[in-house]
């Protein structure tokens, strides 16, 4: 049976209870370590890992395949919430864990196939991409300048972030519990839309100067050497900025620490620059949310299972279909819903679409 929300605001650990400090205390000591000391490492080496980001990729892949085996038992009557989520567990363990451990195996730098750039800002720095084989930059290349916007235009930004993503497969599996805890005020809405084109701009100012760079250097004995230094150790104290700020901070220490507290999917919602670009993509493409007309009782469990703090029931009530940037296409909205008013739907406008225009929405 679908898990209500009575039942959800019980728990200590869902309500920003006691517990919940707890466990988001532990995150945040654990992503600290993880990412500024070298402490988990020897931990890793009894294991007979190579390293600290060895014993982190089977930790992300443990917490994603047993979150997602809980996730299913709460939300597995959906088939749309079954596929999605053993992709979303697929991927990880194949993709995203397996086949860049055998890379390793074998001597090879590994090579993480579901993640593209602005994500993985490495993938269009030639300084580092141009190491692999020739097909491996391709696939880099294309897959974060053609795959990315294509996929987008036509089924939204749900064909990665609720199907393929690694950050939003352990906020949609081991992040379930906290999924209803987003921020749905105005303030928040503002705040997003500032923030996740910052970090936007912010990719691809310094995957520019980055390029710029090596453009400007040579290469001799195999290494790297800059025809004006002053300015390439400007280029990578940016990177080293970037680096620190948002991979480390942002994506790591924050977006999994504050889970018990802002919910799952503060990473996803405010900082991410891949969002950030498919969000301004989908903003035009064919994915959006239909309502069908006069059928909302405004029970309110679409907003609040939704882990964006998108106000769906504002558009229910208000008979508007809709395009939202930060939506991710989870389709929990649709699922949570008593009388199935929702609909997820990849198609071309055929009547005016509810965008921005009303201040009412909020959309990003």
């Amino acid at each position: 049976m679908q898990a209500g929300l009575l039942t959800t605001y019980k728990n200590s650990s869902q309500n920003r209870g006691s517990t919940a400090w707890v466990i988001g205390l532990l995150l945040f000591a654990f992503y600290i370590l993880i990412y500024f000391t070298e402490v988990i490492t020897p931990f890793a080496q009894l294991l007979g890992l190579a390293g600290k980001w060895n014993l982190y990729g089977w930790l992300y892949t443990i917490a994603i395949v047993s979150g997602g085996i809980y996730f299913l038992t709460r939300h597995g009557n959906s088939r749309y919430q079954k596929l999605r989520t053993l992709s979303l567990m697929t991927v990880q363990v194949v993709f995203a864990f397996s086949l860049p451990m055998v890379m390793e195996f074998f001597g090879s730098k590994s090579f993480v196939f579901s993640i593209f750039w602005p994500l993985k800002m490495e993938y269009l720095n030639p300084n580092y991409i141009f190491d692999y084989p020739v097909l491996l930059v391709l696939y880099a290349f294309l897959g974060s300048l053609v795959l990315v916007p294509l996929m987008t235009y036509f089924f939204g930004k749900r064909w990665y972030c609720s199907w393929v993503c690694g950050c939003g497969g352990l906020a949609e599996t081991a992040g379930e519990p906290f999924r209803h805890l987003s921020n749905k005020k105005p303030s928040a809405w503002k705040f997003e839309k500032i923030s996740i084109n910052f970090v936007f701009l912010m990719a691809v100012v310094t995957t520019a100067l980055v390029m710029i760079n090596w453009g400007l250097g040579h290469e001799v004995a195999g290494q790297f050497v800059p025809l004006y230094p002053t300015f390439s150790a400007i280029v990578f104290k940016v990177q080293g900025i970037y680096g620190m700020l948002i991979v480390a901070i942002l994506s790591g220490v924050m977006g999994v620490g504050l889970y018990p507290f802002m919910g799952s999917r503060v990473w996803c919602r405010f900082f991410c620059p891949l969002a950030g670009l498919m969000g301004l993509i989908q903003k035009f493409g064919r994915f959006r949310i239909t309502v069908k007309d006069d059928m909302c009782i405004s029970c309110g469990n679409c907003s609040a299972y939704c882990e964006m703090g998108i106000d769906v029931r504002m558009y229910a009530q208000s008979n508007q279909s809709f395009k939202r940037a930060a939506c991710v296409g989870c389709g929990i909205c649709a699922h949570v819903c008593p009388r199935g008013v929702l609909k997820l739907e990849n198609k071309t406008d055929e009547a005016p679409i509810f965008l921005s225009t009303n201040i009412k929405a909020l959309d990003l």
